[in-house]
C-alpha cells in the first residue's frame, strides 16, 4: 500500500477545469407509457461511440453515468399548475488536461454534440441537455414538433 509521501502531480496534469454533462431521458417520448430505458443502455451507447472514435485513432471522453429524476411544474391552460418526473441518465466528466489538454473548446462541444446525439437516438429522445465549463444548451431533434 502506497503512504500519501509517495502520491505526486503527474506532469502534464494541471490545467484548466473544463467538466461536461450529458442529460437524456430514459423514457421514450412524452406520454407515461412510454418505455422506460435501462441506464445501462445509454452506458453500451456511450461505450460504442469510445470505442469507434478510439478505433479510428480520434479522442473520446469518458466520464461516468448515474441515473435520476427529472421533476417539473408548468402552468396549465385555464389555470392550475401541473407537475411531472421522468427519469434520466447522466453522463458527467472533465476533459482532463493530461489526456485531452491540447483540443481547443470546439472540439470538446463537437464531441459532446456527438454523444449527446447518439444517446439520443438510442434511447428515443428528441431534446438533449448539454453543459460544458459555463455554458448550456439544449439540442432538439429535427422531427420534434412534426
Amino acid at each position: 500500500m502506497s503512504d500519501a509521501k509517495d502520491y505526486r502531480i503527474v506532469d502534464g496534469s494541471q490545467g484548466p477545469r473544463r467538466d461536461f454533462r450529458i442529460t437524456v431521458g430514459l423514457r421514450e417520448g412524452w406520454d407515461a407509457e412510454g418505455r422506460v430505458y435501462d441506464v445501462s443502455e445509454a452506458v453500451r451507447t456511450a461505450q460504442r461511440w469510445m470505442r469507434s472514435r478510439v478505433e479510428a485513432g480520434k479522442p473520446a471522453l469518458s466520464g461516468m453515468f448515474a441515473r435520476a429524476e427529472v421533476t417539473y411544474a408548468w402552468p396549465k391552460a385555464g389555470g392550475g399548475v401541473g407537475s411531472d418526473r421522468e427519469p434520466v441518465a447522466i453522463f458527467t466528466g472533465e476533459a482532463v488536461h493530461a489526456y485531452l489538454g491540447d483540443l481547443p473548446d470546439e472540439e470538446i462541444e463537437a464531441m459532446l454534440n456527438e454523444l449527446a446525439t447518439e444517446l439520443g437516438a438510442a434511447l428515443g429522445q428528441e431534446r438533449l441537455y448539454v453543459a460544458f465549463c459555463d455554458r448550456t444548451w439544449i439540442l432538439s431533434c429535427e422531427s420534434e414538433g412534426s
